[in-house]
């Protein structure tokens, strides 16, 4: 079987690993903090100490990391990725991205006689433990076609969308969708506790209509349980909307509800700790019924941008909108 490098063991990361060594792939794993990757190394996967030494001997390298910027120095920096695979290896960026650096990318590693893929994700912490993942996929389609088997291990929906950056264009398509859902589902959440409703029950009769989706059938269960942890974080999510809207502006497209969203996400990011604390104990005053379990934060939570992106409901119970 191929061997595989892994860049970035993070809360999406290591689950998409996990399942790679449950498959019988040798694993090489690099993570910017060690200490989020020594559950794989229990599972006798080798560590790496950069991105290019894990990338030297693998026939398919994976990354997941943060932001383009963090992309781009795995990839193109001085002996990083692109310096260090070896000939005919396959790169695969499952990081959301800029889908003009995918291009770049693409172009780099064809010049090393290298193949390139861009397969960013959709699914959150959820899909990546579960291996329901979906995969948009842009770049060499021969290539695609060879490794399909190692997508199969992380994902379920997993299509080939077209040449490089096309995987990260449809991902950005789909954060435009998920941006404007969860305003309107933290619009609806408040709405019914303000009328009076028991948002359990409420919930039960929406999200099997018309309106039903992953959104309400994933998250808003989180909100009612007081759950506001990170499966996908706020400043992550952020990152996002902002490579959406300036990728839209390239194309000479305006986006308001996009442009909305990402105004209250970062006024979100923006509150502090005591704001947030506030926040709850106003969502928690809306809930006539007493039905949904007021919001606790972790220790690692600093101000908004820490939290998962179902937080949103908090901007809005709090009249911060």
């Amino acid at each position: 079987m191929e061997k595989i490098a892994f860049i970035g063991t993070g809360v999406m990361g290591k689950s998409m690993a996990g399942h790679l060594l449950e498959g019988g792939y040798s694993l090489t794993v690099y993570n910017r903090t060690k200490a989020k990757a020594e559950d794989l190394i229990r599972q006798e996967a080798q560590w790496a100490d950069t991105p290019g030494q894990a990338a030297s001997g693998a026939d398919i390298v994976i990354s997941i990391v943060g932001y383009p910027r963090d992309v781009e120095e795995v990839y193109l920096a001085p002996g990083g990725i692109v310096d260090s695979a070896k000939k005919g290896a396959v790169l695969i960026d499952m990081t959301t991205s800029s889908p003009a650096l995918a291009g770049k990318i693409a172009e780099k590693a064809r010049e090393k006689g290298l193949y390139s893929l861009d397969a960013p994700v959709s699914g959150g912490d959820t899909g990546a433990k579960n291996a329901a993942l979906s995969i948009m996929v842009g770049g060499d389609e021969d290539s695609f076609n060879k490794i399909l088997p190692v997508f199969q291990r992380m994902g379920k929906n997993i299509v080939f969308q077209g040449g490089p950056g096309s995987g990260q264009h449809c991902k950005m398509s789909n954060q435009i969708v998920i941006a404007s859902t969860m305003m309107a589902v933290a619009e609806a959440l408040c709405y019914g506790l303000k009328a009076g409703l028991n948002p359990r029950t409420m919930l039960k009769s929406i999200e099997s209509g018309a309106a039903g989706s992953w959104t309400l059938s994933n998250l808003v269960p989180r909100m009612l349980d007081g759950n506001v942890n990170p499966g996908f974080y706020v400043k992550h999510f952020i990152k996002d909307m902002g490579i959406a809207l300036d990728s839209a502006r390239e194309l000479g497209l305006k986006l308001p509800g996009l442009e909305k969203a990402e105004q209250l996400y970062q006024t979100l990011a923006a509150m502090d700790r005591g704001a947030l604390e506030q926040a709850a104990r106003a969502a928690a005053e809306l809930d006539s019924t007493k039905a949904m379990t007021p919001a606790s934060f972790s220790g690692e939570a600093r101000n908004g941008g820490d939290l998962g992106t179902q937080a949103i409901y908090l901007l809005y119970a709090a009249g911060r909108v």
